[in-house]
């Protein structure tokens, strides 16, 4: 099917590829007739794949930027590729049977995409609106769901299971926990002061052995 137009060339920098969902239910819609509409849209994608049935529509290139993800981040890397897999954020789409997986992962291979997530298992919907997006995870390369890909503001693909795609050897990066805040210094005018040593108050007795006479008082 004809595209009226990508999102340019390419810039360089680490390859990756990114995961996307739309709201699309896997039972009654198809890869080719969800690429049609993101035609339509002039938001084309790399691949459009549907996981239940294997069927899979290839609409650019790798070597040209998809339209999925916004300029400029759809042109960073030596590629960036677009993946829309025919499901839904609240469904993760690797509970499914995965049929093409073994050949899109063979074709992402090719392009020297490193089979890890820099930014661990994408979060499940609706909590992926809240994730962290790090510039310094994309700068890594390799697997990113949508919803970690800098200025996006989507929840898609959800909590997938990302060693059903990469590999059982994948390694999960945990959750950081947040740090505990460190209390202030506090400055010198708010420190107690050392307690020193306790003297007599005025008119007490001084204590025996310590009264003074004056020379030659003694018989």
């Amino acid at each position: 099917m004809p595209v009226r137009d990508d999102g340019g060339g390419m810039q360089g920098g680490a390859p990756r590829v990114v995961w996307f969902t739309g709201e699309h239910d896997p039972r009654a819609v198809s890869a080719r007739s969800l690429a049609a509409d993101l035609v339509k849209q002039d938001r084309p994608p790399h691949l459009v794949w549907h996981p239940g049935t294997g069927e899979i529509a290839q609409l650019l290139p790798a070597t040209r930027a998809a339209r999925l993800l916004a300029a400029p981040v759809c042109r960073e890397g030596r590629t960036c590729l677009q993946i829309m897999v025919v499901g839904q954020a609240r469904v993760p789409f690797t509970g499914s049977l995965l049929t093409g997986i073994d050949g899109i992962m063979r074709w992402l291979d090719a392009w020297h995409i490193a089979r890890r997530w820099p930014a661990g298992p994408p979060l499940p919907s609706p909590q992926s609106y809240h994730s962290l997006r790090s510039r310094r995870d994309w700068a890594r390369g390799g697997h990113f769901g949508a919803s970690q890909a800098p200025l996006a503001e989507r929840p898609d693909p959800g909590g997938i299971d990302i060693r059903r795609i990469t590999g059982p050897d994948t390694p999960v990066a945990p959750i950081p926990r947040p740090r505990a805040p460190i209390p202030p210094e506090p400055s010198l005018l708010t420190r107690t002061a050392l307690p020193g040593p306790a003297r007599p108050p005025a008119g007490d007795p001084v204590p025996v052995g310590t009264r003074s006479e004056p020379v030659g008082a003694r018989s």
